[in-house]
């Protein structure tokens, strides 16, 4: 469900299809030993997708898991208590490179807490960014290697992505700051 003035960039089939695609470039030029980690929350289901897909693909073998960045947020003081969930990284990150996935790719300080969380585990091969959206709007100097699409989106707009296993349903969607968002 949505509200709020949501306008729905992509969804259902568009979707999926643009998913599809990343997982595409991907699977053609990302290096190998590779490892997937989605972070906590929409880019676990993300990265369980992009791994099916991937195995279909031909690229079998790959290791995954999840990482929680709450406490490594830089505004972490200012949201209250953090709701730390489990980081679980199954495999020696050192022999791998790493392809974190999220949903947006935003100021890139969500990367940023990614890549300061990943350092406490150990030091992959390599680590690459793989994001469904990618919406302008940088603080920091952080590219994605894989982009599923871009939106362009205005200050006064959110992008929010939903997933069918967190959410119910697929889609990406713009809504007005400060708007709820269901």
């Amino acid at each position: 469900m949505t509200g709020g003035g949501a306008i729905t960039v992509l969804g259902g089939d568009a979707f999926r299809e643009a998913l599809r695609e990343l997982g595409d470039r991907i699977a053609r030029t990302a290096p190998a030993p590779l490892a997937v980690l989605g972070i906590r929350r929409r880019g676990v289901p993300l990265a369980a997708r992009l791994l099916t897909h991937l195995g279909n693909a031909g690229r079998r073998d790959i290791p995954s898991g999840e990482l929680d960045i709450n406490l490594y947020r830089d505004d972490v003081h200012d949201r209250g208590i953090p709701r730390v969930r489990e980081t679980r990284i199954p495999f020696p990150l050192e022999r791998h490179h790493v392809l974190l996935v999220d949903d947006v790719l935003f100021t890139g300080r969500t990367v940023r807490a990614a890549l300061t969380a990943l350092s406490h585990f150990g030091r992959p091969r390599s680590v690459l960014l793989a994001v469904l959206v990618d919406r302008g709007g940088r603080e920091l100097p952080i590219a994605a290697d894989f982009t599923g699409l871009r939106v362009a989106a205005g200050s006064d707009e959110m992008v929010r992505v939903r997933v069918e296993e967190e959410d119910g349903v697929d889609g990406v969607f713009t809504v007005p700051v400060g708007k709820e968002f269901r």
